[in-house]
């Protein structure tokens, strides 16, 4: 029995919240790719003593695929605090029909297991029908001829199982702590009260604008003005990003929302109020999610652009031949880019399904009041949109200064084609993070008519 209710819960799951299923996958198709790198290399026309070369390399990579084990961990140990979120009513429900604890956390697992293992198998399976582009990518980087092949990677593949399985049962033990320890009454609540917005007038407000002022000053200025220094404090400087990018946005959303009030013709149009309310009712932990998302997008783009650069310079440029060493960490920089796109855009989806939980009670309500369905949609495009958005463009202005970071270091060592890089790489950020709006608009707006109506 608790093997086919598993199995249900996968499969309504799979229907309604695709975005989980599609992160998983997702992420395990790129940590195929990238331990299959230098088999990717290896089926290409090489000679010796470029074989002998890359089969060297291929340890040092693989070194780097612990860390994209760490993100994905994270990404995914997020992802089922998302499910259980969105699920506790249900697991409450099975508590009070008599199941024991252990009983729901087996059910758990299951479920945990089955999606795993599917998205897992649908990973290596677009790994291998994409293996020619990474194979494009990794021939790029290291400067051979590349021919399209399709390869499969045996060992590759073997360790994508072992780290997925890892990976797998560190998200399943949190997920089944978070059943384990929550008490029933905090399972079956439904209310979801707003936020307190402290801090967010007055004199509070205005400090919190020189702090974003000053903070991202800071950053902006070093890039510029100390290059140097930048990049070698490159990760203090990111927390100081993250901190000025969460006052900036936290003094737009408290800021915008009063000057749209004053246009009493805008305002009072349409749900726009609804929408407005919606916004601010997560306002205050959306900020902060907001801004590492921000950060995380322009690490990515600027990531991926300083490796696909400086692989060039290496190549080509003064360093090349000594440089070849270095190949490997620019070829990680584009994967590490890739992991940080994907995480970034997967924990917008899932911060959007999780409010789309918590506001199912205000659709059914307008809903229940005669609301068109047309307009309903219309706001839950405009909501998750501003939350996309957001982010994305101040990712993109964190972007124009990393850039031109790049751009003046790529001078330095004769790399040429950077723009192309820069807007190739930007192109495919925001294709992902198409993709990624429209399955969660998709979802979102399945969830909330399935609940509203």
């Amino acid at each position: 029995m608790l093997v086919k209710l598993a199995y249900g819960n996968v499969r309504r799951s799979a229907r309604d919240f695709s975005v989980y299923f599609m992160t998983l996958a997702f992420a395990a198709c790129l940590l195929y790719s990238f331990l299959a790198s230098t088999d990717y290399l290896l089926a290409l026309d090489l000679t010796p003593d470029q074989r002998e070369a890359f089969a060297k390399a291929g340890g040092v990579l693989q070194a780097f695929a612990i860390f994209i084990d760490v993100i994905f961990c994270f990404l995914l140990a997020y992802a089922n605090m998302f499910l259980l979120r969105r699920r506790k009513r249900e697991f409450g429900t099975y508590l009070l029909l008599g199941m024991a604890r252990n009983q729901v956390a087996l059910v758990l697992i299951a479920e945990i297991a089955v999606t795993a293992a599917a998205s897992l198998a649908c990973g290596l399976i677009l790994g291998w029908m994409l293996s020619p582009l990474f194979s494009l990518i990794a021939a790029f980087v290291f400067g051979v001829a590349w021919t399209p092949v399709l390869v499969v990677s045996g060992q590759a593949a073997w360790q994508c199982v072992c780290s997925f399985v890892v990976i797998s049962l560190l998200a399943t033990v949190l997920s089944v702590r978070g059943i384990w320890k929550r008490p029933l009454v905090d399972l079956v609540r439904l209310a979801a009260v707003p936020e307190r917005r402290p801090l967010s007038r007055g004199g509070a407000l205005r400090a919190q604008k020189v702090a974003a002022a000053l903070l991202l000053a800071i950053v902006w200025g070093t890039c510029l003005l100390n290059p140097g220094y930048f990049i070698v404090f490159i990760i203090p400087l990111g927390f100081v990003a993250l901190f000025g990018s969460y006052f900036l946005i936290r003094v737009v959303s408290s800021s915008l929302p009063r000057r749209l009030r004053a246009h009493a013709d805008r305002y009072w149009t349409g749900l726009v109020p609804f929408t407005v309310r919606q916004l601010e009712a997560r306002a205050e932990t959306g900020c902060m999610a907001a801004a590492a998302e921000c950060v995380l997008l322009a690490a990515s783009m600027c990531m991926t652009v300083a490796g696909l650069a400086f692989s060039v310079g290496l190549r080509t440029g003064e360093f090349a031949g000594a440089g070849q060493v270095l190949l490997p960490i620019a070829y990680a920089c584009i994967f590490y880019g890739a992991a940080f796109l994907v995480a970034a855009a997967a924990v917008l989806a899932l911060q959007q399904l999780s409010k789309a939980v918590d506001a199912k009670a205000s659709y059914r309500a307008l809903a229940v009041i005669g609301t068109p369905e047309e307009l309903l949609r219309v706001s839950l495009l405009a909501e998750i949109g501003v939350c996309f958005g957001v982010p994305a463009a101040l990712a993109l202005v964190h972007c124009i200064f990393g850039f031109l970071l790049i751009g003046v270091l790529s001078i330095m060592f004769g790399v040429e084609g950077v723009v192309v890089f820069m807007s190739a790489t930007v192109a495919m950020a925001l294709c992902v993070l198409g993709i990624y709006y429209l399955v969660t608009v998709r979802a979102c707006g399945r969830y909330i008519r399935y609940q509203a109506l």
